[in-house]
């Protein structure tokens, strides 16, 4: 192994980070939410789409603000190297420590969880299989993106592409062909205390498109390529959202896809193609799967290797090491994994999603703000027309920021208990923090 000062190969181009956004965000959630989104509105189509629709545009104004800070600071990190440049390090430290800890190895695990699922519903193995299934598909992602990022960046592309034909197929004739009415259930006399619930279910569906900022110091020119990546990718992802569910609910009752829950896709498929065609969009939807589960473990510990190069995780020197043939950060690689393993035995895919949203959209919410206050510290960045701003300011950031505390607020109500696990995880690092901090003051004397 090389030491931190080993650089990661500049190897990623345009098409391998839209893939990236495209590719990490639609995975397992537009398969497996829409009947779970149902259920909270009380089957009620028009809360739900509503639901869908509005978690889309709050992460599109995410997505175009925290562009402005990805093209202002285009270094390897995300979110943790974004707030510790803005707010310091110590606020650095913590949304980089419940990055590390919870969000990212909660969302891999998730998808893992469901990607066992749905291989063993298709192969119609034994329950038991599961969770061996989704832990096998997770370590063999973890030996593929060890050896380099460029054979990550491959199957990104390649899975990307794939797994857009069950999203037009199922859009484009179950919308032609559909004799359902899509809106026989839409009274708006849902439950709406249910729909802030409904969203954070659409927003696992719609999150990890950050994770294309924590790959930025390996992009050929950050600076250009992540906020158009950003703005496309999240684009194209809400309309093919809303047309999946438009023609979900056009083939079948929104009742139907509440019971059969994450195979009402498959369902749709059968009903839409026959049994052969309904084979091979299950096998779409897996691939779909597999593609977000590789965009996430490719992307995600680039910040546990980030924070361990500035020493902000314990055992800085052996994590921010890095391969020196294979030009990545295995340690920090098996670090994610084993945490995502660990989530994967000790809980179910459904809470996991939802904790980690909760947990992401604290740091959001100050990553929106970051955007306001770095125009006021350098206002000649806005005047230099070659930069990247934030269309619309600051509107946009601010419907980001009254989103974000709008979906903050609905998991404090929704999920009390898994909200205070979420905050006692996080302040458990402060003990972390103090004790290097403290390393570093006697390194000094």
């Amino acid at each position: 192994m090389q030491n931190q000062e080993t650089k990661l190969k500049k190897d990623l181009g345009f098409w391998p980070a839209i893939s990236l956004v495209v590719g990490v965000v639609i995975g397992s959630g537009i398969f497996v939410k829409p009947g779970t989104v149902l259920d909270y509105v009380g089957g009620d189509s028009s809360l739900a789409l509503l639901a869908w629709l509005l978690g889309g545009l709050l992460m599109l104004a995410a997505g175009l603000t925290v562009a402005e800070l990805s093209a202002r600071i285009p270094k390897t990190g995300g979110l943790y190297i974004y707030l510790e440049n803005v707010y310091g390090r110590f606020s650095g430290f913590l949304s980089g420590w419940v990055q590390t800890v919870i969000y990212q190895p909660t969302l891999i695990g998730s998808m893992g969880l469901y990607f066992g699922l749905l291989v063993g519903n298709y192969l119609s193995l034994d329950e038991s299989w599961h969770l061996w299934i989704g832990i096998g598909a997770v370590l063999f992602l973890t030996i593929v993106n060890s050896l380099g990022v460029k054979y990550g960046g491959i199957i990104q592309v390649i899975t990307t592409i794939a797994k857009m034909v069950p999203i037009v197929l199922i859009s484009v004739f179950g919308l032609w062909q559909g004799s359902g009415d899509i809106f026989s259930s839409a009274t708006f006399g849902g439950s709406k205390e249910g729909l802030g619930a409904a969203m954070l279910a659409a927003m696992f569906a719609y999150d990890g498109w950050i994770a294309a900022s924590s790959v930025a110091g390996e992009m050929k020119n950050p600076a250009r390529i992540l906020p158009k990546a950003l703005s496309l990718g999240l684009i194209v992802i809400i309309v093919a959202y809303l047309a999946v569910n438009l023609a979900l609910l056009a083939v079948m009752p929104a009742g139907q896809i509440q019971a059969l829950g994450e195979n009402a896709a498959g369902t749709a498929a059968g009903l839409l193609f026959g049994e052969v065609g309904q084979q091979i969009i299950s096998i779409g939807i897996i691939i779909s799967i597999f593609g977000g589960l590789n965009g996430k473990i490719l992307s995600y510990p680039r910040l546990a290797f980030a924070m361990a190069n500035d020493r902000l995780l314990p055992g800085g020197n052996f994590l921010s090491q890095v391969h020196p043939k294979f030009g990545t950060p295995i340690r920090a690689i098996l670090l994610q994994i084993l945490l995502a393993v660990l989530f994967m035995v000790l809980s179910d895919p459904d809470r996991l999603s939802e904790i980690a949203i909760f947990a992401i959209f604290i740091f959001y919410i100050q990553a929106f703000i970051a955007v306001f206050l770095l125009r006021k510290r350098d206002p000649e960045w806005v005047r230099d027309k070659g930069n990247y701003r934030v269309p619309l300011y600051p509107v946009t950031p601010v419907l980001a920021i009254i989103g974000s505390l709008f979906v903050v607020f609905s998991m404090l109500t929704h999920d009390l208990e898994g909200a205070v696990i979420t905050l006692l995880i996080a302040l458990a690092g402060l003990p972390f923090y103090g004790w290097m901090k403290r390393k570093e003051k006697l390194a000094d004397q």
